[in-house]
């Protein structure tokens, strides 16, 4: 079941497009990708301790959290962003241009994944597609509010 997922420049590429999408349209259009909204998460970068900014879908929200896939299409290595978070939790999120918010990033535990995840497939199969293509087992995030 190897896989190596979308490219580190394919991924870029599409981030980059994603976020010039954003920025010529002033922010009207680019919040929302496959019915799911579009977040900007800012981790810490776990080497250089620099802010790291990336577009991703949420495609679930539960009371105050939002929940993120570390999908990487696919890939059997996870993404930058959840290595950079896993080291330092504290994050910010942008939802559709707003200001940035504080928020906690914990990787869901094993009993709430297996409650999570039917909920988020059923209506994103993509989701469960990219599982069938990596051994690795596609962790979900909370992102809640700093208190």
């Amino acid at each position: 079941m190897s896989n190596e997922g979308p490219s580190i420049f394919q991924l870029k590429a599409m981030n980059f497009i994603h976020r010039m999408l954003i920025r010529l349209s002033f922010g009207r259009a680019g919040w929302n990708a496959a019915k799911m909204p579009v977040i900007k998460l800012t981790t810490t970068g776990r080497k250089s301790g620099l802010p790291r900014s990336v577009m991703l879908t949420s495609p679930y929200k539960e009371n105050d959290s939002l929940i993120i896939v570390a999908s990487k299409g696919g890939s059997d290595t996870p993404p930058d962003w959840l290595l950079n978070l896993e080291k330092k939790p504290d994050v910010t999120v942008s939802i559709q241009g707003a200001p940035s918010v504080a928020m906690h990033a914990e990787v869901v535990d094993e009993n709430e994944r297996n409650r999570l995840w039917p909920l988020i497939t059923k209506d994103y199969s993509n989701y469960g597609d990219y599982q069938t293509k990596t051994s690795r087992v596609i962790p979900l995030i909370f992102l809640r509010p700093a208190r």
